[in-house]
């Protein structure tokens, strides 16, 4: 018996460690992304897009492995949370590098880079979207459902600065009716950025739910 919890508790680490792995992939991929984006650098912009492949690869290794304990295991309470949440962190992480490489695919479409206030907006965007996922994938690193919630509260932050610059890009589309393409294109970086944001608070949501076993709006209720 002590031999079957052993391994239990190893194949759980090693769904864990990869994780996150897979979160500083992603966060290094949405900062490279961001880095190409606000230096016109195309050659960065297609070798982004491409390293995408590795995290979908992992995706499927950790969703594989994760269906696979529990059809073996058949794991009960915290033990089944686990598996579960490496694979649903893991979904999320995989839709992270889904949006950084259709930024950088944008960034060829963009003739010049964009004017500074709309170029900066979007450098502070990118920024404080990079660092919730950082932070939340260091609470999911050491389980932390309080640093979690810290981050799920504070998704509002996201959602304002992402207002501010769509309002910012949508006023300089209007007042130049020749920026309309590019502009366009803004707006689509500028919600992928917005959704990537949001990924970080359902991973902060899975480390509150597996750390307490309370789903995380109920936990900010109470």
């Amino acid at each position: 018996m002590e031999h079957t919890f052993k391994a239990i508790d190893e194949d759980l680490q090693a769904l864990h460690d990869d994780v996150v792995s897979m979160g500083e992939l992603a966060v290094t991929q949405l900062v490279s992304a961001v880095d190409a984006f606000l230096r016109n650098d195309r050659e960065a912009a297609a070798r982004i897009a491409l390293q995408d492949a590795r995290l979908d690869e992992m995706d499927a290794d950790i969703e594989r492995r994760a269906v696979r304990f529990i059809a073996l295991r058949q794991p009960l309470a915290d033990d089944l949370r686990a598996p579960i949440a490496a694979m649903k962190a893991a979904m999320n992480l995989e839709r992270c590098g889904d949006l950084a490489k259709n930024l950088a695919k944008r960034i060829p479409q963009l003739k010049s880079a964009p004017e500074t206030a709309i170029a900066k907006g979007l450098g502070d965007l990118g920024a404080l979207v990079a660092k919730r996922l950082a932070e939340v994938m260091d609470a999911f690193r050491s389980m932390d459902s309080d640093e979690a919630k810290s981050v799920w509260q504070r998704d509002a932050d996201v959602d304002a600065l992402h207002e501010k610059v769509f309002r910012q890009i949508l006023t300089s589309m209007s007042g130049d009716p020749s920026s309309i393409q590019a502009s366009t294109h803004l707006l689509f970086i500028t919600k992928n950025l917005e959704r990537i944001g949001d990924h970080a608070t359902n991973i902060a949501e899975l480390v509150c739910y597996q750390a307490t076993g309370v789903e995380l709006g109920e936990r900010a209720k109470g």
